[in-house]
């Protein structure tokens, strides 16, 4: 429902200019859903291929024979649903038994394509396990395009190629894994068969004004009498605009018989696809599980606090964005949205690799008392099992995970009834701010490691300035003192900070 015309239009233009890309985007991100669109636009004129190279056999490319077989019937099945789907003689063409391998393929595309401009869109392309078949297939791709700028040859008049991984990196990945190895004159390992393909820089995530629309259209459907505006913005504020987060939370909202189209409703729609299973998190964490550079990198990032420089080319920082786990604000490397912070925090606390077996353990009976969760009585339930637990400080390990501790702390407590997300702070690597909502209420908790006096105090006045602009009369601050000798007092107090807002400060 959501208006995605301005995209389709963007990337009707690259094909117009017969341009070659790949869309890269992470699991779930509406390619499919763009190329089908873009489909139905190409209709009238063009003969659009859509093909999808997902849940086919291994057996399907294992040899360019049985590739080029493969790629021919996915052909004619998509020409079936074409602008020339009455053309029986066009479509059964294209299963000529003749064509064994590449050279064959790339005679009969070029017959194929006198006097008709065909648009080639595959989706899944790098579900191919074969790369070495798909590197020949791009190769020929790539001679027929150059061919036919020097008006020798006749070829697609635009193809596009969708997946999570950038086609450009197979030959990478197969010189990696020993299986291709560069000839003198290749130089580059970045000289891929496909780097005739320009780049694709539409935005594919959903903006506050397209979320919009889909919830005026749904509004004339349904007469909620929703805040239109208010509730787009929670929900982007949320999902970041990723596509499929908005449109599964707006399906929790819409199933529920009671149809809250309010914050809490909202709310609450968080909370049921965050203890839900679905194949995004599926693929997140299984991605997490299966690079540990790329899980040390998110955890020093979302739990640590080591928050770094935006850069592509590390290939780290490219994973995590291929991915869809970070992105970049003003050059720092960033968690995606809230609900990824919110998950994925939880599967590392989940997986709670703390050593020694110390756990700080509290009861949800002690600190909600008639609905109401009372984070002072929590904080310093926290502090009397943290100073118990942890007398004999290790330096290393209480910068490391001394948030983390809190945050294992404070999960089973608003567990189903409330849930946290932790605040990207960009100036301060160590600070954490965590924003706890319980109900109608809203706390806000900063963690952060002792520096000093002058420092702590600068800490009162930027978390006041927080608190001012999120609305807020009160605040909490821990502050981890791992200096030695431990040699201060500990405190819990509260600190009026001027303009009626008070500060609950403790010390570690």
């Amino acid at each position: 429902m959501a208006d995605t015309s301005k995209k389709i239009a963007k990337i009707k233009a690259m094909v117009d200019k017969g341009y070659y890309f790949t869309i890269n985007r992470p699991r779930q991100y509406g390619k499919s859903t763009i190329l089908n669109l873009l489909e139905g636009e190409l209709f009238s004129e063009y003969i659009s291929l859509g093909l999808s190279f997902e849940g086919l056999a291994d057996e399907s490319f294992n040899a360019p024979q049985a590739f080029c077989k493969t790629f021919m019937t996915l052909v004619q099945k998509s020409l079936q649903f074409s602008s020339v789907s009455n053309d029986k003689r066009y479509i059964d063409a294209w299963n000529n038994p003749l064509v064994k391998n590449f050279a064959d393929l790339s005679e009969l595309i070029s017959e194929m394509c006198k006097d008709r401009k065909l648009v080639l869109m595959i989706d899944e392309v790098d579900n191919i396990t074969n790369h070495f078949v798909m590197l020949q297939f791009l190769g020929v791709l790539r001679n027929k395009f150059l061919n036919r700028s020097r008006g020798r040859d006749i070829t697609f008049h635009s193809v596009i190629l969708a997946g999570v991984h950038d086609i450009k990196n197979l030959k990478w990945k197969l010189i990696n894994i020993g299986l291709y190895k560069l000839s003198e004159s290749e130089g580059s390992i970045y000289n891929s068969p496909w780097n005739i393909a320009v780049d694709f820089n539409v935005e594919m995530s959903f903006d506050a004004d397209e979320i919009v629309c889909m919830l005026k259209e749904y509004e004339d459907d349904h007469y909620t009498g929703m805040d239109i505006i208010s509730i787009s913005k929670l929900l982007y504020d949320y999902t970041g605009g990723y596509p499929f987060l908005v449109s599964r939370l707006c399906q929790i909202i819409d199933g529920d018989l009671s149809k809250d189209w309010s914050t809490s409703g909202v709310n609450r729609a968080v909370r049921n696809i965050l203890s839900e299973t679905n194949t995004l998190f599926d693929d997140l964490f299984k991605n997490l599980e299966n690079n540990i550079d790329l899980y040390k990198y998110i955890y020093n990032l979302l739990i640590v606090g080591k928050k770094q420089t935006f850069s592509p080319d590390n290939p780290v920082i490219s994973w995590a964005v291929l991915y869809g786990f970070i992105k970049s604000d003003n050059s720092i490397s960033v968690i995606s949205n809230r609900i990824f912070e919110l998950r994925i925090t939880e599967y590392f606390i989940s997986k709670d690799s703390m050593s020694a077996g110390k756990r700080i353990h509290g009861t949800a009976y002690d600190v909600i008392q008639n609905g109401q969760f009372d984070m002072e009585f929590c904080l310093r339930n926290f502090a009397r099992y943290y100073r118990e637990l942890f007398s004999e400080r290790d330096v290393d390990f209480i910068e490391e995970y001394g948030r983390l501790l809190f945050l294992v702390y404070l999960r089973p407590l608003i567990n189903g009834l409330g849930f946290y997300h932790i605040e990207s702070r960009l100036t301060d690597l160590s600070r954490m701010d965590l924003v706890v909502d319980f109900g109608a209420d809203q706390f806000i908790i900063e963690l952060k490691l002792w520096r000093g006096n002058v420092y702590h105090q600068q800490g009162f006045g930027q978390l006041k300035e927080y608190l001012r602009q999120k609305g807020q009369s009160k605040g909490y601050l821990i502050n981890f003192d791992i200096r030695k000798p431990f040699n201060r007092v500990p405190s819990e107090e509260w600190v009026d900070v001027g303009d009626g807002i008070s500060i609950f400060d403790i010390v570690l």
